[in-house]
C-alpha cells in the first residue's frame, strides 16, 4: 500500500497535518479552487524563490499564507517591498485581508521539492542525469537524511526511447506510517521532451504514534 499511494496523503491525519486549515461547508468547492489558484499564482510569481510549501489558514475576513522558501530574501525584497506588493496582489484576487508569513528552509538539501526542482533545472542545462542524481544523493545524505530515492522518467540524455532510471541510498520505508517521508514530483521541460522527476526523502521517525 505504501508503494502505491502519495506519502503525504497516506499519513494525513496520522502523522502529517493538512496544508489548508479552514472549514466552510457551504462554500467548500469555491475555497478549494481558490487555494489551488493562490498556490499556482504564488508559484509562478516567485518561481526563482525555491518555494517548497504554501500553508493556508482562513477566517471569515482574513487569509494567512505561510510561504516556506529557501530564499526568503527574494520573497521579502528590499525593506519588505516585494512581500507588501504580493500581499496587495492577493488582496485584489481574493477581496479579503491577507497576511503573509515567510518561513526560511534552513536545510534545503532535506526538502524533496527543492531537491527535485534543482535536478529539473540541471537537466534543462543538459548536464548528465547520472551525475545530477549522484550529487543530489550525496548532498542530501551529507545533511543527515536517513535515506533518499530518486526516479527519472523520460528521454534521458536525449535518447530516442524514453526510459526510467532509479537511484537510492539509505532507508526510505514508504509503508511505515511513523517515517517522515518528504515527497515531490517535478517536471523538467527539456529541449527534447519532458522528464518526470520524483524524489522521496526520509528524515527520521515521528514519535506521535
Amino acid at each position: 500500500m505504501g508503494q502505491k499511494t502519495h506519502p503525504y496523503g497516506f499519513r494525513l491525519g496520522i502523522t502529517t497535518k493538512w496544508s489548508s486549515n479552514w472549514f466552510d461547508e457551504r462554500n467548500f468547492a469555491a475555497k478549494i479552487n481558490e487555494d489551488a489558484m493562490l498556490r499556482k499564482y504564488i508559484g509562478k510569481r516567485l518561481k526563482d524563490a525555491s518555494i517548497s510549501k504554501i500553508g493556508i489558514q482562513r477566517t471569515s475576513k482574513l487569509i494567512t499564507l505561510e510561504i516556506n522558501t529557501a530564499r526568503p530574501g527574494i520573497v521579502i525584497g528590499s525593506k519588505g517591498k516585494e512581500v507588501n506588493k504580493l500581499r496587495e496582489e492577493i488582496k485584489k484576487l481574493t477581496q479579503l485581508d491577507v497576511q503573509v508569513n515567510v518561513v526560511e528552509i534552513k536545510r534545503p538539501e532535506l526538502d524533496a521539492y527543492i531537491v527535485g526542482e534543482n535536478i529539473a533545472n540541471q537537466l534543462k542545462k543538459k548536464i548528465s542525469f547520472r551525475r545530477v542524481m549522484k550529487q543530489s544523493i550525496q548532498n542530501t545524505m551529507r545533511m543527515g537524511a536517513d535515506g533518499i530515492k530518486i526516479r527519472l522518467a523520460g528521454r534521458l540524455g536525449g535518447a530516442e526511447m524514453a526510459r526510467v532510471e532509479n537511484a537510492h541510498e539509505g532507508k526510505v520505508p514508504l509503508h511505515t506510517l511513523r517515517s517522515k517521508i518528504d515527497y515531490a514530483s517535478v517536471t523538467s521541460f527539456t529541449a527534447y521532451g519532458c522528464i518526470g522527476v520524483k524524489v522521496w526523502i526520509c528524515n527520521g521517525k515521528n514519535q506521535t504514534i
